[in-house]
């Protein structure tokens, strides 16, 4: 079993976001039973609380589903358990190297910067504050770098 960790700020918007993305690219491709999917956050404000939801109203129109999905916050213990935990932008990515264990069997990345395809970016930008446009583009870059994580989790299966 190959597990995946997406990590944000508030798991919210973005990681919840990646989450369902990565959830059903898992399913269409059969592999459901072989990779185990969860998402998290670096700050402890919204543990119980459902995706934005803006998030899941993008995330609906493009067919995913983020309705079961609820918030919790990164651990040490992740690190552990997760054979890839991936940030959205450099500041979770920070949070995430300053409670990773010396001695995990596993680093933290950003998302965008080890499996983005066709983008350039580095970071998933937060939408919190934004508009439609903003939760569009999160998509965008998720579904993207998904294909890129699916390619490579393909490799080690």
């Amino acid at each position: 079993m190959i597990r995946v960790l997406f990590v944000c700020l508030g798991n919210i918007c973005r990681s919840p976001t990646a989450h369902g993305v990565f959830r059903q690219m898992i399913e269409n491709a059969g592999l459901a039973d072989q990779v185990l999917v969860d998402s998290a956050g670096t700050a402890a404000w919204h543990i119980g609380k459902s995706p934005d939801q803006r998030s899941a109203r993008h995330a609906a129109l493009r067919g995913y589903d983020l309705s079961s999905l609820r918030a919790r916050q990164a651990v040490a213990d992740d690190f552990y358990q997760f054979d890839y935990v991936l940030a959205m932008d450099k500041e979770n990515l920070l949070n995430l190297q300053q409670i990773c264990p010396a001695d995990a069997p596993v680093e933290p990345r950003l998302l965008l910067a080890d499996f983005a395809q066709s983008f350039n970016q580095l970071e998933v930008p937060d939408p919190y504050y934004g508009g439609d446009a903003g939760f569009e583009q999160v998509l965008d870059l998720v579904e993207d770098a998904c294909q890129g994580l699916l390619a490579d989790i393909r490799k080690r299966l």
